[in-house]
């Protein structure tokens, strides 16, 4: 649980500070609602990839390093981790993230003070600093939550179908120390071809820990429920949808690839018995 708890910790913490960077941090930031230009959301993508890379590092040799109850959810699913430790998993993830939020907070509370001034904005209706820390979808969504809970479980579902990849050994994985590295690069492929509709969550700690921060801090319904000018009550989204989605995509890589891996494997082994059992 320690190791859950410091990995996510090391995740969020420098996922969100990269985000920071973009919002509050650069010169001219804070200005708009969302102010993610194309220069920006490069430093959020690399921020969480870097963040995924060395929270895997920090927790991959304890704890297997999920960092993200999806990852849990799914692996207990294709029977790789036993059901009863979810429980645990799930709450030190929680507390990392929610813990990161608190101590980037902590850092840049003034930048994030100054940008809801020159905004002219209370805490509760800053949606731009809000978005430091949690998720919300875009506004061409309008009201529709079809649109957003789709796009967090294609993002899940990429997510698990290539991590099943990078760590199953009967495929093409790469060594076990470039596993922690190549996951990185899976979120920031996520990040920069489907981050844009609603955050990327794709991981319920991620955002409900932040959001529960944000929620004691001031910003009010912005956090929870999750309501904005076009959209109520969006918090359960980036729980439940990046759950369904890590399920789907373990299902499409245990009903596609490893059937054929398997078959590949006993026809070796059985290649190989033939010789040795006509010498005999």
């Amino acid at each position: 649980m320690l190791a859950e708890y410091l990995g996510t910790f090391v995740l969020i913490l420098l996922g969100i500070g990269s985000v920071a960077v973009a919002v509050v941090g650069l010169p001219g930031s804070g200005r708009q609602v969302v102010p993610f230009g194309a220069p920006n959301w490069l430093i959020i993508s690399w921020g969480w990839g870097l963040g995924v890379v060395f929270g895997v590092y920090v927790a991959g040799g304890i704890s297997g390093a999920h960092l993200n109850p999806a990852v849990t959810l799914a692996f207990a699913a294709r029977k790789d981790f036993p059901w009863r430790k979810i429980p645990a998993y799930w709450f030190a993830q929680l507390f990392g993230a929610f813990s990161a939020a608190a101590l980037v907070y902590s850092s840049y509370h003034w930048a994030i003070e100054a940008a809801d001034t020159k905004a002219g904005l209370p805490r509760d209706k800053s949606l731009s600093t809000y978005s430091i820390f949690a998720t919300f979808p875009a506004q061409y969504f309008g009201n529709s939550w079809w649109g957003p809970f789709l796009d967090e479980m294609i993002g899940t579902g990429i997510l698990l179908l290539l991590i099943c990849a990078l760590i199953d050994l009967r495929n093409t994985a790469p060594g076990v120390n470039l596993h922690p590295f190549l996951i990185g690069l899976v979120v920031v492929a996520i990040g920069l071809t489907f981050g844009t509709n609603s955050g990327y969550a794709i991981n319920p700690a991620r955002d409900f820990g932040p959001r529960l921060f944000t929620y004691f801090e001031g910003w009010g319904s912005i956090a929870l429920p999750g309501s904005y000018m076009w959209f109520n009550h969006y918090w359960w989204i980036p729980i439940v949808a990046p759950l369904c989605g890590a399920l789907i995509g373990v299902g499409v890589y245990d009903l596609v690839i490893s059937p054929i891996l398997v078959a590949r494997r006993r026809l070796a082994e059985a290649q190989e018995e033939g010789p040795a059992t006509e010498e005999i």
